[in-house]
């Protein structure tokens, strides 16, 4: 499942970008692949809200009974928004990797680097290939 309304990166991270009244904002995931590939997910680390990250920053960790994956943030920018229900119900990340299981949301800084991010088609070809 790759759903085309988002932009993806070679780490399994997903964004969905939005408009507010401040200028562009990223609700980012991780995918349903990378989901799958972890495991049952029992604990999230989110960054605190304020905090300024430059692209491909490791802003948290997601623990699953297999493994422990850095997360990794698609976009520079500073963390406006965490998913309080991830960090409670960390298992929705497995159950609903593109909608309740969002991680975070981030004021874009640098609408640049949008360009070097993967379109749904060229993130189904990564996964095939």
């Amino acid at each position: 499942m790759v759903p085309d309304d988002r932009m993806y990166t070679q780490e399994h991270e997903w964004v969905l970008i939005e408009d507010d009244a401040e200028g562009k904002v990223g609700l980012v995931g991780v995918t349903d692949f990378a989901a799958g590939e972890l495991g049952d997910i029992v604990f999230v680390e989110l960054p605190e809200t304020g905090a300024e990250f430059n692209q491909g920053d490791a802003v948290g960790t997601i623990e699953s009974v297999k493994a422990v994956a850095d997360l990794y943030l698609p976009l520079s920018g500073e963390i406006i928004e965490v998913n309080q229900a991830v960090a409670d119900h960390p298992e929705l990340v497995n159950s609903d990797p593109f909608d309740e299981g969002w991680l975070l949301k981030v004021r874009i800084g640098n609408e640049e680097e949008l360009e070097g991010l993967l379109d749904a088609r060229a993130y189904r070809n990564l996964l095939e290939g």
